[in-house]
């Protein structure tokens, strides 16, 4: 059932109460629909890995989630852990509020020690453009890309916040060193996927993969 979206898409579960039977059917659903990725919790990643070894599809976590307020020496841990646990992406949240007050230093360290921690495979900046201006959304992508990250991020999805298009290009104007764009949160229809894609994100977090998928292959 794989189409041209299907890469595209970060299979996503992270609320508080997936049980472990929730996760087996993400992972059926990802190797099903051939997703790029799921994205669980990381008391999750040991049984995700399991799930779908063998398969090509990803498993990603979510470190500092769903605030980014934990202290670095937290999320260095955190990113350890879920990588001995078989992560292959780490998601990490920045610390907003240390972007609002401009200690730039701070936010490109925090995100330095997830970078080191993962030790060579994805990390993708979760900036959480919901709380930022424009200016600090141009900021914190320009400090991820110095600092490491593989991919900047829009949202966690768990505010009012949703990936918006015009979010997208900001990113996309100040990225560099071949870093991509995740976006991520509210995206439910082929028709949302499609401008996001066309506004330049590689990739999507979204719990409506399946939905997307099978919309898009009606178009065709």
């Amino acid at each position: 059932m794989a189409n041209s979206f299907s890469k595209y898409i970060d299979h996503t579960m992270l609320k508080p109460f997936a049980t472990e039977a929730d996760i087996e059917k993400l992972c059926s659903e990802a190797k099903n629909y051939d997703f790029a990725s799921v994205c669980v919790n990381p008391c999750h990643v040991a049984l995700a890995r399991k799930q779908l070894d063998g398969s090509d599809v990803k498993v990603c976590t979510v470190i500092g989630f769903p605030l980014g307020a934990n202290t670095t020496e937290i999320k260095a841990a955190e990113t350890s852990r879920a990588y001995f646990d078989g992560c292959d992406e780490f998601d990490m949240v920045i610390n907003i509020g240390k972007l609002k007050e401009k200690n730039y230093a701070f936010v490109k360290r925090d995100i330095e020690a997830v970078v080191s921690e993962a030790r060579g495979k994805t990390v993708k900046v979760i900036i959480e453009t919901y709380y930022l201006t424009p200016e600090e959304i141009a900021e914190a992508t320009r400090i991820a890309c110095s600092a490491g990250a593989d991919f900047v991020k829009t949202c966690t999805g768990f505010n009012e916040g949703v990936a918006k298009p015009e979010d997208i290009r900001i990113i996309k104007e100040n990225i560099s060193n071949g870093v991509r764009i995740k976006a991520s949160a509210g995206i439910r229809t082929c028709e949302q996927a499609v401008r996001l894609i066309e506004a330049g994100a590689d990739r999507l977090g979204t719990s409506a993969g399946a939905k997307i998928v099978e919309e898009a292959a009606k178009k065709v």
